[in-house]
């Protein structure tokens, strides 16, 4: 079993480090942010001061933290990572962030003589709690089969995608897909109830054609009931349709229904849902409208 380092215990990153630990794993904790979660404490995690002695004491230290400044902060302040790391450790970013700054993060690691993974992660907090997470890698295959217990501990489609900043760009064409699918179940949803039919009983004839998807399935039922409490919050998916939309400007490409994703969920933290789920994206095209497909 490994002596992991587990940076990030929020949404996503409380229930992937109770796995690893279910998993037999040892887990070590910064407290320099926020107190170590009690019930990993009590499960037998270790709380350290910092992220440098963090990486001192763990064999793999992972961050799952929110965007690049934070893992630029972890990895780099004084008392941060690559001051604890050396030859033979493994860094494995699981957050989404920028894939161009992830290969100069990595390779200022390399230069500690230890190994960096990009490795962020799609399924929410439910495959998070479920361990079903979609794991996207970037990195040396050495690293990578190193680290492939700790990924089968948190997932189930793990891939080894290429070098490093190759799992964020994976993970920043997965958020592009999931946002136009999300766009598209809401405009379908409140087509179908300002035309007059019921948007639960369409979403259900959906479902056994070709538009059906996981989308339709989990978050056209959130829109219909509203339960709109964050598996993952619309500012995050802001943030990772900003690096799609800052990679297709260094890349001379347009992508114009990204960009309009992003107005509509520009149009939801106007009235107030940076908090909510992405899945409330419907709540920005309700609003445009000034129409809601629960108000029947």
């Amino acid at each position: 079993m490994a002596k992991i380092g587990f940076i990030g215990t929020g949404i996503m990153g409380h229930p992937m480090a109770a796995n690893l630990q279910k998993a037999g794993h040892s887990l070590f904790l910064s407290a320099h942010h926020d107190a170590a979660p009690a019930d990993l404490v009590a499960a037998g995690a270790v709380a350290l001061a910092n992220p440098q002695e963090v990486a001192q004491e763990a064999e793999f230290i992972i961050v799952m933290v929110p965007d690049t400044p934070q893992v630029d902060d972890v990895l780099f302040r004084a008392d941060g990572i690559a001051a604890g790391i050396g030859k033979g450790k493994v860094v494995i970013d699981m957050s989404s962030i920028s894939p161009t700054a992830t290969k100069a993060f990595a390779a200022k690691i390399n230069e500690k003589g230890a190994q960096y993974l990009d490795a962020p992660v799609s399924g929410g907090e439910v495959g998070a709690k479920a361990a079903t997470l979609s794991i996207m890698v970037g990195g040396d295959a050495d690293a990578f089969e190193r680290a492939l217990p700790l990924f089968q501990a948190m997932g189930k489609n793990i891939t080894l995608v290429g070098g490093n900043g190759d799992g964020q760009t994976a993970k920043v064409a997965n958020q592009i897909i999931v946002a136009l699918n999300i766009q598209a179940v809401a405009e379908a949803l409140l087509f179908a109830a300002k035309n007059g039919a019921d948007p639960a009983k369409v979403r259900e004839a959906l479902m056994g054609g070709f538009a059906s998807s996981k989308i339709l399935e989990v978050h056209g039922e959130r829109m219909i009931k509203g339960t709109f409490d964050p598996g993952f919050r619309i500012s995050l998916h802001q943030k990772d349709l900003n690096l799609a939309l800052q990679g297709a400007k260094e890349l001379n490409i347009n992508l114009p229904n990204t960009a309009n994703a992003q107005q509509v969920f520009s149009t939801c933290a106007a009235i107030g849902g940076s908090n909510w789920d992405h899945s409330a994206l419907i709540k920005g095209l309700e609003h445009m409208a000034n129409f809601s497909i629960r108000d029947k």
